[in-house]
């Protein structure tokens, strides 16, 4: 057992050194094409652990400018190996480059509340407009990221509307923990205070800062809003974590590839109905609303296509 976790520690380890070997190259490719990105989630949150080596990696995340969105998608385009189709509405373009994902984000808007897009939209000023980014020195490279305020609300947004829509794993909570914790100290409170409630988002907030807490060790003074009162819904979210698995790895998809284009999306619909009714029980307030946002954005994209 313990020659395997060694083998299975070596092997990733080797997997984020390729990664971020290749990182560096990118941001220094682009840097030359006059190319500027903001690397989010991923490799950026990695830093935040003791051993960064250690967190599985998986794709690379850029934040872009509107302008930089378009030129970046011309200046990889040429080299890439695999481009899949682009979601024109959100401003996402993933591509296969050397065997690595990059994903291209114009916006981390959501398609779950306007009111939490309103903010992010907020949060995305403050870092093209205003300059609010951190640095890694990957390498010889410097790769900007999020500053701690900003990247604390975009880490948590985007476990939101996988929470609603797909379905999440520990490890994304996690990643959320460990920036609460390595910038605890720098953090300001009074900021993140006031925009999850301008986003909307309070509840969920205490219910996850309780799972956090309960299940994952994270100390309570770390722990920004933490109400113990919100352990029961904290408690619900685990099991449905739980259930659901990373991402909703857990869930049988396999009629997407037995269906028709149409079907599929008929089958998809009703199980989002039978998703949201159960989130319901947990936050029975704010579910129908998110539940009526993320139906209009599919009809609009639809249309769209």
């Amino acid at each position: 057992m313990t020659l395997q976790f060694v083998g299975s520690a070596l092997q990733l380890e080797l997997r984020n050194k390729a990664m971020n070997e290749f990182v560096s190259c990118l941001i220094e490719e682009l840097r030359n094409a006059d190319c500027y990105a903001v690397l989010v989630k991923g490799q950026g949150v990695a830093q935040c652990y003791e051993r960064p080596l250690w967190r599985a990696c998986g794709d690379v995340d850029l934040l872009l400018s509107k302008d930089n969105y378009e030129k970046v998608k011309t200046v990889l385009a040429s080299r890439a190996e695999k481009i899949e189709e682009e979601d024109r509405n959100r401003f996402h373009l993933a591509m296969t480059i050397d065997g690595w994902i990059v994903e291209l984000h114009g916006t981390l808007l959501t398609g779950i509340s306007r009111s939490l897009n309103k903010v992010i939209s907020q949060v995305q000023s403050a870092i093209f407009n205003g300059g609010e980014v951190r640095s890694w020195l990957n390498g010889r490279t410097q790769v900007f990221l999020p500053s701690p305020d900003n990247d604390v609300f975009f880490v948590f947004s985007h476990i939101l509307e996988h929470f609603y829509v797909e379905g999440i794993g520990l490890r994304q909570i996690c990643d959320w923990c460990r920036l609460l914790w390595t910038y605890r100290e720098s953090l300001n409170h009074r900021l993140l205070e006031s925009r999850i409630r301008k986003a909307g988002i309070m509840t969920e907030w205490k219910a996850f800062a309780a799972l956090a807490v309960d299940y994952l060790g994270m100390p309570v003074e770390a722990m920004p809003l933490y109400d113990s009162s919100f352990s029961g819904k904290g408690s619900r979210i685990m099991e449905y974590v739980l259930e659901t698995g990373n991402f909703g790895h857990n869930k049988d998809n396999s009629y997407r590839t037995k269906t028709s284009k149409l079907g599929g999306l008929f089958i998809t619909f009703w199980r989002r109905v039978k998703e949201f009714a159960v989130l319901t029980r947990i936050f029975p307030q704010q579910t129908p609303g998110i539940f009526l946002t993320y139906v209009m954005g599919r009809v609009k994209a639809i249309i769209y296509d």
